[in-house]
């Protein structure tokens, strides 16, 4: 098991997710910036750039989390949110975060499971994003749907 003081606080993790929000609404805001740029001089402008930016936007917001959690080495298991505030993803079967299970963990369990569906009833995304507070291991729901936990970092160094 874990210690308690290896186990991520519940701020740290607030402040991760809300520095990887403000990453990808940069992602967002420089896309449409692009696509309103393109728009601006033509019609088909518009449209030759904005299919693919708008493409690469949903791929971002589909893959950033994997991606960053699939790093090899010491940054395994970190996003750029996660990275900044010293914590990091760990399975809890000890191997390193691959992209298939930082997409699945990030995306298809936080974003669609309780932010697109169970957004629809309020509740389960609260329950996700308030469980650690009251959880032993100071684990969300989604962490336990994915068998993970996120810890403290001993030295966060470069990127």
């Amino acid at each position: 098991g874990f210690e308690p003081g290896q186990l991520a606080s519940w701020w740290s993790r607030v402040g991760a997710h809300l520095l990887d929000g403000v990453v990808l609404l940069l992602v967002l805001v420089v896309g449409v910036a692009l696509i309103v740029i393109a728009a601006t001089a033509s019609d088909v402008a518009g449209v030759v750039v904005g299919i693919p930016v708008g493409i690469a936007i949903v791929g971002a917001y589909i893959a950033y989390g994997g991606y960053f959690l699939a790093r090899k080495g010491p940054r395994n298991g970190q996003t750029l949110g996660k990275q900044a505030v010293g914590i990091r993803v760990v399975r809890d079967n000890g191997q390193p975060i691959d992209i298939g299970q930082g997409i699945l963990r990030e995306f298809a369990v936080k974003t669609v499971l309780f932010g697109w569906i169970g957004g629809t009833f309020v509740i389960p995304p609260l329950l996700d994003f308030l469980w650690p507070l009251w959880d032993d291991s100071d684990r969300a729901l989604h962490d336990m749907i994915v068998n993970t936990h996120v810890v403290r970092v001993e030295a966060p160094t470069g990127v």
